[in-house]
């Protein structure tokens, strides 16, 4: 159930024709990032700060509040954000990779003073990009 104000999560789900090990590396570890989303100073370790460089919209600090290799990771993004990359390992060698991205608020801006509201929709295109196209493009390169 949905607390007022808050908007539903965005959730991107893609099967991988890759190894759990090969999709982990690329989405825990900052030169994996960097290949499929953005430059980053991530570490996978628990409790860790990094930046993500959002390119324009500057850096955003991050820190790593989830880590269960290889099945599960997740950090704070920005003020309100959370991300969670899930990673499933299927029977056919392959990988079901789910992201979540959550901490939308209608009653929120972002650092940029846009509305929660406005920049869930533009997120929501934008991942399905990412998630669907970018991600699976560099994994089975």
């Amino acid at each position: 159930m949905q607390t007022q104000g808050t908007l539903p999560e965005i959730r991107k789900t893609v099967i991988l024709n890759a190894p759990i090990e090969k999709v982990w590396n690329a989405v825990a570890t900052a030169e994996g990032i960097a290949a499929w989303w953005m430059p980053n100073t991530f570490e996978p370790i628990l409790g860790r700060d990094f930046i993500l460089h959002a390119g324009p919209f500057g850096d955003s600090p991050c820190k790593v509040t989830e880590l269960d290799p290889p099945n599960r990771v997740g950090f704070d993004w920005g003020k309100d954000w959370h991300l969670v990359f899930e990673l499933k390992k299927l029977e056919d060698g392959k990988t079901e990779f789910t992201l979540i991205h959550s901490g939308w608020d209608t009653e929120k801006v972002t650092e940029f003073g846009q509305p929660h509201s406005v920049v869930r929709g533009m997120m929501d295109g934008g991942w399905e990009k990412i998630v669907k196209e970018k991600l699976p493009a560099f994994i089975e390169a």
